[in-house]
Order: structure tokens, then C-alpha cells, then sequence
């Protein structure tokens, strides 16, 4: 399993190069820092003075991948590509335009954003699972085909529908939670509750309906039939069986909400104004703030790396098969 473990971690360095090297030439490449400059600075003010001492102040007046004035390993490290890309791997993201510093807000917007997603996840994954598999017990009745027609129209529902209307009724009619805001502390549960409602919800139709779908999958395997035939109570069969399967492929799915425990979501965390990092991640978009943006996407990249590596190891729980790889 040491081994199995061992190629995968080996085969994720490549790929965080690879991310990293395609949004270096993204950022840097096809979209130069003389155009970051001109969009900073504005049509009135654009200026090749102007455009200089920009670059200046943000260390993009440097060569781009070689500085043929320096010496020795100056040639190397006095680049942009050094200081905007590799430094990345030490977790080095610099300052933001607006001069402060982007490690520092990312573990300061890191709890926000976990407060929010953490529980989103568990009780999602739990509340999907479960109503899932109560379909799956009743399948082929007028619960199970109510059911399915309920998650299909909850995955017809845009997310926004969800954020806007839970904020009217729940919030300004029945006026139980706040609109928005945040706190720290056992403060903040009141500013949180609303948002993982909403979230948990929203995700219960799409959930639900995949799910669902994996565990009539598994239904309908021999080995089902083998526990049937002796004698087995359908509960024991769904629940210490087909559960057991069915985490295999549910694993999968699962990985790519991982990074989002981390990142934050960007609409909740806008519309109910939390200090996240998704909103931290749109407040630099629409601000055109490359060094935040840069970071945010390389964070992204280690997370879901991570996140398949924990998967991998998942797999080796939940499935031996993989221990003997």
C-alpha cells in the first residue's frame, strides 16, 4: 500500500508544475505586465512612465525567465518566473496591489471559509447519502418516483434562487437570522446558520439523485443476490453491502469538494458578506488584483492534489483490491 501511496504522491508533482507553469505564461505570457499596467492604471493615466514605475513597484520590471545582467544564481532568481512562480512552492505569494500581504489574509479568510464549508460538507454528504438510500430501499414505489422528481426539480433550481429567496423569507420576513455579516466566535454561529441551510439544500436534489443512482447500481450486482439467497434481511443488505460498494465511486465524487472546504464558496460568501476566501478571490477579480488571483488558483491546485491523495487513501479502506496494487 506504501508504494501504491508512493506513485501516487509522485505523480501529483508534475501536475502541480505543469498548473503552475500554464498560469505563469497565462498571467505573464499571453497577458504581459505591461498590460496588467494599462489595465491598473487607466485610459487618462497610461503613460510609458507611468507603466514603468508600476512594474517597478511590483517586481515585474524584472526579465521574464533570464537576467542576463546577473550573476551567477541571480540569473535564475532574479526572474519574474522566480519570484512570481517558484516561490509559490514555499508558499511565498508576495503582497497584493494593495500592499498587503496575501499569506497573511489567507489564513485569516481560511476559518471563514471553513466555518461555512465544513458543515456544508458532513451534513450534505450525510443528508444525500440518507435520503439516497431511503429511495433506494423503496425503489420502484410512488416514494421513490416522488422522490427522484423532487431532486430533479431541485438540480433544475439555480443556487441563486436558493441564497436570494432563503434571505427574504428566513431572514427579512420571519427575521430569525441575519441578512448577512459576520462574527467570530460562538457570535458568528447566528451569522452562519443560514448560509449551510441553504447550501445543504441546494446540494440534497443533485446529491441525492447521483447517489441514488450508484446504489441501484450496486442493487442489481451477484453479490446481492448471494446475500439474498441466504437469507438476509434487505436492511442488512443495503446498509452493510451496498453502502459498503457504493463509497467507492461516492469517493470519487467527493474529492472535488475538497478544495472547497478551504477556498470557500464564492456566492455564498458574497451575498452574506463573510470575510472568506471566496469572496476574498471575487474582491480580487473585480479589482484585477493578479497576485491574489494567481494565488487563489495555485492554492486551488494543492488542494485538489491533496484531496486526491486522500481519496487514494480512501480507497484503500474502503476497497482491498487497491492494497494489493
Amino acid at each position: 500500500m506504501f508504494a501504491y501511496l508512493l506513485r501516487r504522491v509522485l505523480y501529483a508533482i508534475p501536475i502541480l508544475i505543469g498548473v503552475n507553469v500554464i498560469t505563469f505564461a497565462l498571467f505573464f505570457v499571453v497577458n504581459t505586465p505591461d498590460d496588467m499596467a494599462r489595465l491598473q492604471l487607466g485610459v487618462k493615466r497610461v503613460t510609458p512612465d507611468a507603466i514603468q514605475k508600476w512594474k517597478a513597484e511590483r517586481g515585474y520590471d524584472r526579465p521574464l525567465l533570464w537576467n542576463e545582467a546577473g550573476q551567477g544564481a541571480a540569473k535564475l532568481t532574479e526572474t519574474i518566473f522566480y519570484a512570481k512562480s517558484v516561490r509559490m512552492f514555499a508558499f511565498d505569494f508576495g503582497r497584493a496591489d494593495d500592499g498587503r500581504d496575501i499569506a497573511r489574509e489567507i489564513r485569516s479568510r481560511a476559518l471563514p471559509s471553513l466555518a461555512i464549508a465544513l458543515p456544508v460538507f458532513v451534513l450534505g454528504l450525510f443528508s444525500s447519502v440518507c435520503f439516497a438510500l431511503v429511495l433506494v430501499f423503496y425503489r420502484a414505489t410512488r416514494l421513490d418516483f416522488y422522490g427522484t422528481v423532487l431532486c430533479v426539480a431541485m438540480m433544475s433550481v439555480s443556487g441563486l434562487f436558493y441564497i436570494i429567496g432563503g434571505q427574504w423569507v428566513v431572514a427579512k420576513v420571519w427575521q430569525w437570522v441575519p441578512i448577512s455579516g459576520y462574527a467570530s466566535g460562538f457570535d458568528g454561529i447566528k451569522f452562519l446558520l443560514l448560509p449551510i441551510a441553504i447550501s445543504v439544500i441546494g446540494g440534497i436534489g443533485p446529491g441525492a439523485r447521483w447517489y441514488r443512482t450508484i446504489f441501484l447500481d450496486e442493487i442489481g450486482r451477484d453479490y446481492v443476490r448471494t446475500a439474498r439467497a441466504k437469507g438476509l434481511s434487505e436492511n442488512v443488505i443495503l446498509f452493510r453491502h451496498v453502502l459498503k460498494n457504493g463509497m467507492v465511486p461516492i469517493l470519487t465524487g467527493v474529492v472535488v469538494v475538497i478544495p472547497t472546504l478551504f477556498m470557500g464558496s464564492l456566492l455564498l460568501e458574497s451575498f452574506f458578506g463573510i470575510p472568506g476566501l471566496g469572496s476574498y478571490t471575487i474582491e480580487a477579480i473585480g479589482a484585477q488584483d493578479f497576485a491574489v488571483v494567481r494565488a487563489m488558483v495555485f492554492i486551488g491546485t494543492v488542494l485538489y492534489i491533496l484531496g486526491l491523495l486522500l481519496t487514494d487513501i480512501s480507497y484503500t479502506m474502503v476497497d482491498p483490491r487497491v492494497r494489493l496494487q
